[in-house]
């Protein structure tokens, strides 16, 4: 079992790259094709699309495929498009590229959360499944700082060539490691749809995306935050860019066991709640060079605790559709991506500051923990009757 989620995670570390990477190297990325950083932002956005439309697609058109092999093909497709991205030429191909990049991204999870629960002993799933996102946290402690630096010493293109090359790391890992599991889809497709017509479906989704958005507006724009606002060095960034992944690496393990332990519905609750928090205090410790340190280490811990719980009650939720209910997660997670990075970039836009964006995510954070809040009360009266 424990090799098996090391590949897992091998797959959440090229993932974790590619994603986060990209807010690493905004400004380079900016500068080299001479935009703008919210048009930059762009970037961010459409990979997160990519995430939307490839999450339900990719894994309704591989339903009926063994999930070892169906991991396999996600992650080729994976290191394809990404090589793509390194190779295009002008802006729209850069787009295209960067769209095509994110089509993998939530199928992988959603199979591999299923796998992952599957291979965990019975009462311990959430920190199995935390076991396989710790590569998205080894990615922004290691990956996403080596990352950063290697744009700004030689070119982001560079970086996604290393990362492209991650992903045949990963196929060559799920060939060895990951076991043969049947697969657990045992209803027609038109029987795992079904999933979205249950209430639950749709406020988790909404839960999701609002809530999540809270990390994307500050994350998306962490590169000017702190050369801008704290008037601290670029070189800087590739620090702080470990210290979010250091604090994210300890979070995840921190939100399974809390998920575990209490129910994930109420780890997503405290989860929220302490994201919107801790983005108040950044705001107003802002350009304080110490506290930029301190606060990149706890907003990174804080956000993170939120991935296995919500993983949780969407499988939990999603009974006889869990492999589309896990994967429904991750787009709506890169729904939030695509929400803190298009809403956070509004207020810079319009000259309010590199952390404006931050109350953006104040209130999409705050309103997850509400939605989330809702639906524990909307639950409990459920089962009453």
């Amino acid at each position: 079992m424990q090799k098996s989620l090391v590949a897992l995670a091998l797959g959440g570390l090229a993932i974790g790259m590619t994603e986060f990477t990209m807010m690493g190297v905004l400004e380079d990325f900016a500068k080299d094709l001479n935009i703008t950083i919210p048009e930059a932002g762009n970037f961010i956005s459409m990979y997160a699309l990519g995430v939307m439309v490839g999450a339900p697609t990719l894994i309704m058109a591989t339903s009926k495929y063994a999930p070892k092999k169906v991991l396999m093909f996600f992650m080729l497709l994976f290191a394809i498009f990404n090589a793509l991205f390194v190779i295009a030429p002008s802006y729209y191909t850069l787009l295209a590229a960067r769209f095509l990049s994110g089509l993998p991204h939530g199928a992988f999870f959603g199979v591999g959360s299923v796998v992952a629960s599957q291979l965990a002993t019975k009462g311990k799933e959430a920190q199995a499944i935390a076991f396989m996102f710790m590569g998205l946290t080894v990615a922004n402690l290691v990956g996403v700082p080596l990352g950063t630096w290697l744009g700004q010493a030689m070119s982001w293109r560079y970086t996604f060539a290393l990362i492209a090359a991650l992903g045949i790391v990963t196929i060559l890992a799920v060939q060895f490691w990951v076991p043969n599991i049947k697969n657990s889809n045992k209803g027609s497709l038109f029987e795992q749809l079904s999933f979205f017509k249950k209430w639950q479906a749709w406020v988790l989704i909404a839960m999701i995306s609002i809530g999540t958005a809270g990390l994307f507006a500050w994350i998306s724009y962490i590169s000017p935050l702190v050369t801008e606002v704290a008037k601290m060095s670029k070189e800087t960034v590739p620090v702080i860019m470990i210290l979010i992944g250091l604090g994210m690496f300890v979070g995840n393990f921190i939100g399974g066991k809390v998920a575990d332990t209490l129910s994930p519905n109420k780890a997503t609750i405290i989860s929220f709640s302490a994201m919107a928090i801790c983005l108040v205090v950044v705001y107003f410790t802002s350009e304080i060079k110490i506290m930029a340190y301190i606060m990149s280490f706890i907003t990174g811990l804080i956000a993170f605790t939120i991935g296995s719980p919500i993983q949780m009650m969407l499988i939990n939720n999603g009974k006889g559709s869990e492999t589309l209910a896990a994967a429904a997660g991750q787009a709506s997670f890169n729904v939030g991506n695509a929400l803190g990075a298009y809403f956070g970039g509004i207020p810079i836009a319009m000259g309010l500051g590199y952390n404006s964006q931050l109350w953006v995510g104040v209130v999409m954070a705050a309103l997850g923990a509400l939605i989330a809040l809702i639906f524990l009360n909307l639950s409990a009266k459920k089962l009453k009757y």
